[in-house]
């Protein structure tokens, strides 16, 4: 009820222990404090908030128009309600080092367990799209070692990603260790290698350092949908589904939108909705009626014989 009953720095523990090679722990993306909570409830150790999410959720593209401000509010909205330790994508750290260093803390105080940032120049783009461009390695391993001296828990996770894979042509793969490897040397904790091809280059990556690989494995990317086991085979630590709950959410939206349109009622919508029950328990009525049983002090149908109220479902 309210916040989470763990701790930030608990919930920095026990990222680290999560992220081991071959352990591919399944962090799907929450979108919202809600969805972090039904992440929670399916069983999953941790959850991800993706920067393209936050972006698409405000009506913007993902070129890097958000700021620390709503990246860092939002994220800490959706870390507060589980028990999950959480992952925020924090693009290119909104500047220079200094901003770097600052985000760093504000995603610290914020609550999460750890952050990525990347190595593509400003305006950014999904990595998963063509036309990208990166930074020199001197100015990639320049934030990365910024983050690690500005965190104040040596737990607070600070993940490097890479997209040259898809900007060096031929040599990408090659290139993409190379980085990975500096950017482990600067203070990075993990790699997020981008937009990778295939499962043998994954296992490439892997063997080539000695910190928890990602894989990323999001909808009409450059990478096949890998299930688990074939990455947790190829040595992969975290997996991540950043867009999934979004795509399926906002589907599901448009299809009910079309569905009052065309037929004047949402009615043949009604049975793919979540129940008011359901939705009731979600946000845990019954844990604030604890509290305050003026709060909760009405019959909902579906939902089981309350105690304290004395009203019925």
């Amino acid at each position: 009820m309210l916040y989470s009953s763990l701790t930030a720095a608990e919930k920095r523990v026990r990222l680290r222990e999560l992220l081991q090679p071959g352990a591919a722990v399944q962090f799907p993306g929450a979108y919202t404090p809600l969805s972090g909570k039904l992440v929670e409830e399916q069983g999953f150790q941790g959850l991800y908030i993706s920067g393209a999410v936050l972006a698409n959720e405000l009506a913007l593209p993902d070129i890097g128009l958000t700021t620390l401000t709503e990246v860092a509010q939002r994220a800490g909205q959706i870390a507060r309600v589980t028990d999950l330790p959480a992952i925020v994508d924090a693009d290119t750290g909104f500047g220079e080092p200094m901003n770097v260093a600052r985000t760093i803390q504000e995603l610290e105080n914020a609550g999460l367990a750890g952050c990525h940032l990347e190595d593509q120049v400003n305006p950014k783009r999904c990595g998963h799209l063509d036309n990208k461009a990166v930074v020199d390695l001197a100015t990639a391993t320049q934030r990365v070692a910024a983050a690690a001296s500005a965190r104040r828990d040596e737990n607070f996770l600070i993940m490097a990603r890479t997209d040259i894979r898809g900007v060096d042509g031929a040599g990408g793969l090659n290139a993409a260790i190379d980085r990975a490897k500096a950017l482990a040397d600067a203070g990075a904790d993990a790699i997020f290698p981008e937009a990778l091809k295939d499962l043998s280059e994954f296992d490439a990556v892997c063997n080539a350092v000695d910190v928890p690989v990602l894989a990323n494995m999001t909808e009409f990317g450059k990478s096949e949908l890998f299930t688990r086991e074939q990455l947790a085979s190829a040595g992969v630590a975290l997996v991540i589904y950043p867009v999934t709950l979004l795509r399926s959410a906002l589907g599901a939206m448009e299809r009910t939108l079309s569905t009052i349109r065309s037929e004047g009622t949402q009615q043949g919508a009604v049975s793919e909705m979540l129940t008011r029950a359901r939705l009731y328990e979600l946000v845990d009525y019954e844990g604030y009626n604890g509290f305050d049983s003026s709060v909760f002090n009405f019959p909902v149908p579906g939902l089981e014989t309350r105690t304290d109220s004395g009203a019925d479902a």
